[in-house]
């Protein structure tokens, strides 16, 4: 899934970067490092929790089910930040 959305976020970048100003830019950079950060640790937890069993991985599966949808949410948070730049131009 990570490959998936990470495959469909490049692509609408470069379909973006022609109209997108410096500022729109920046934005969804500091949005997309931020959820990239979020996502690297989800991905972290999960290969922990493989290393676990019963409850204690069950308790690090749902961690990392908690930071992949921060790092969704932060992605649309950065979109709607973007829309915002966009709109006062």
């Amino acid at each position: 899934m990570k490959t998936f959305v990470t495959v469909l976020g490049l692509a609408s970048l470069v379909a973006l970067a022609a109209c997108d100003s410096a500022k729109e830019n920046q934005v969804e950079n500091a949005y997309e490092n931020q959820a990239d950060a979020l996502d690297n640790q989800a991905d972290n937890m999960e290969a922990m929790a493989d290393n676990l069993s019963g409850n204690a991985e069950m308790a690090a599966e749902n961690a990392a089910d908690r930071l992949e949808n921060k790092a969704d949410a932060t992605r649309e948070a950065g979109d709607e930040a973007e829309d915002a730049v966009e709109k006062q131009q």
